[in-house]
């Protein structure tokens, strides 16, 4: 074989290795939680902080951008609404076995979620 059919085969090999990478890279899903019940337990308390971040600020500007009663409704409804998700969640915390702490976990992590999302403007139902 000649030495340029070797670096062209080569060239070749290193290009679809590459693409296959590339491709691979994009359609990875974002990471999940796994692992022990602890370790995806503290994964979605860390996932939940970050929306949480995120919710307090869709909440607060929200409520900078209403005005008088839309402004006392919205912190009246937004009172209710963290006694509902956790009161919901906790409802999943109380099952039995270890699933319970990930679903309780899950819950908190869905419902803070869509409720950033809800106050963003970004919810499916807008």
């Amino acid at each position: 074989m000649s030495v340029l059919r070797i670096a062209a085969f080569a060239a070749a090999a290193l290009l679809g290795a590459a693409v296959c990478a590339s491709a691979q890279e994009q359609s990875a899903p974002e990471p999940g939680c796994d692992g022990s019940t602890y370790e995806m337990v503290e994964c979605l308390k860390g996932k939940t902080a970050q929306w949480d971040k995120r919710l307090n600020a869709a909440y607060k500007s929200a409520l900078d951008a209403a005005q008088g009663k839309q402004r006392e409704q919205l912190r009246t409804a937004q009172r209710l609404w963290l006694q509902y998700r956790d009161a919901n969640c906790l409802y999943y915390g109380l099952g039995e076995g270890t699933i319970a702490r990930i679903e309780a976990g899950d819950c908190m992590l869905r419902m803070t979620k869509s409720r950033a999302l809800e106050l963003e403007g970004k919810d499916e139902g807008n």
